[in-house]
């Protein structure tokens, strides 16, 4: 059975156009480079072909991913989720006990975590301990840093990122 991998439409569309991007620019400028520095003589001592060659394989290793996670996903529309409880494609508001702050979270997939603008995976041990809780109930999340606390304050059902 394939292990299908959920991800927010927003998310789905990022990925095909990075999947566009690299087929149709990186792809071809690659080749193109290659090609560049085999005119340069001896590919043995040819740092850029080296490089171009090193490139190319990143390059395709990306699109191999991207190709794999585009075929298993499970696109879901996160604005018509149910938000009484926490799911996938919620935004979470909780108040941290200890900071006495409140943060908020969007749970979405792996492939789609940026901690820097509050997105984390359902996978993690905070998006794990959130998933089911509704507005009121406490939550413990037992992380390198210890065990943190939080109370859930709102939940939101949104697509966008």
């Amino acid at each position: 059975m394939v292990e299908r991998i959920p991800m927010s439409v927003t998310g789905n569309k990022q990925l095909r156009e990075e999947l566009e991007r690299l087929e149709r620019v990186e792809r071809p400028d690659i080749i193109k480079a290659i090609e560049v520095a085999r005119g340069h003589g001896d590919l043995s001592e040819n740092a850029e072909y080296h490089a171009a060659k090193e490139r190319q394989g990143m390059v395709e290793g990306r699109i191999m991913d991207l190709k794999d996670k585009l075929g298993r996903a499970e696109v879901i529309d996160c604005t018509r989720v149910n938000a009484k409880r926490v799911v996938f494609g919620t935004v979470i508001t909780l108040y941290d006990v200890q900071t006495e702050e409140e943060v908020t979270y969007r749970l979405l997939g792996p492939e789609e975590v940026d901690v820097k603008n509050g997105v984390i995976s359902f996978l993690s041990p905070l998006g794990n301990a959130l998933l089911g809780k509704e507005e009121g109930d406490d939550v413990s999340v037992k992380t390198p840093k210890g065990v943190l606390e939080y109370e859930v304050v709102k939940i939101v059902a949104a697509d966008t990122p």
